[in-house]
């Protein structure tokens, strides 16, 4: 599979998201929770998008959302031009691809069959263009072939993210979301991971939404940033406008002692903000 640039297919609407008026509700132990209410949010082909907030404001929910996993109390949420229930059946791996926090890999497949699995449900692609397509993919992540015979088990946290993401990109979708991207990861494979993916979101032309907390990551390769807080997106910008902002989690959050050592990774790489 050679792949499409999102950013010159015709088929990519140029807002790749829209969510308009957002209330998501969740019922615990019989007692209803507004998670999201009135949020509205507009990602754009091309974009790096980094949703940030704190602990139970929703922001896992958004890519659940998103993936078509959830569906909004009230509101909408388009996603490449359609709801984005629709995008839960049949074929949605080729429209947006999913890395989650821990990789969530088959423990019983093996590397290459971890990355096939979405060409395999298809049911009409012969063996050897699957082979073929999991080789191009792993080389695009950075792993040799030799690790396609390997079991998850034997790849170090860093290499599963890497297999993780070759999984999610098998497909070519125009649109990619991450949970967490960099967790578990020591700095020097968080660093590389980061530029891993920013080389892939210009060369592929994707549309990258990821939920983080690490600022590092947000300041390295983000384009833009999403606070949600108070049940909404209280400010959405570039990073270095978005700490300007006067809100208690965003002075929390930005402006602490990792915050401030964040910003002066941003100092010297003023082309992420």
């Amino acid at each position: 599979m050679t792949g499409v640039r999102a950013e010159t297919d015709p088929s990519v609407p140029t807002s790749v998201v829209d969510i308009r008026g957002l209330y998501t509700v969740f019922c615990t132990d019989g007692v209803d929770a507004l998670i999201h209410k009135d949020l509205n949010l507009a990602i754009e082909r091309g974009e790096l998008l980094a949703i940030v907030g704190g602990s139970g404001s929703g922001k896992t929910t958004l890519l659940r959302l998103m993936l078509g996993l959830e569906a909004p109390m009230r509101g909408s949420v388009n996603v490449l031009g359609s709801p984005a229930v629709d995008l839960s059946g049949s074929g949605a791996a080729s429209r947006v691809g999913m890395l989650f926090q821990h990789g969530a890999l088959y423990s019983a497949f093996t590397v290459l069959e971890n990355i096939a699995f979405p060409l395999r449900e298809l049911k009409s692609l012969p063996d050897d263009l699957v082979r073929d397509a999991v080789m191009v993919k792993l080389q695009m992540v950075g792993l040799d072939p030799a690790h396609a015979h390997k079991m998850p088990a034997d790849l170090s946290g860093g290499m599963v993210k890497r297999v993780a993401l070759a999984r999610a990109l098998i497909m070519d979708p125009p649109l990619l979301l991450l949970d967490e991207p960099t967790a578990g990861l020591d700095p020097d494979r968080s660093d590389a991971f980061c530029s891993l993916l920013r080389s892939l979101h210009q060369e592929l032309g994707l549309t990258v939404v990821m939920v983080t907390h690490d600022l590092d990551t947000i300041y390295e390769i983000s384009t833009r940033v999403a606070v949600v807080a108070d049940k909404h997106v209280i400010v959405d910008a570039a990073p270095k406008e978005v700490i300007q902002f006067d809100h208690p989690f965003v002075r929390e959050f930005f402006l602490g002692g990792r915050g401030l050592r964040a910003q002066e990774l941003l100092r010297l790489h003023p082309h992420t903000g």
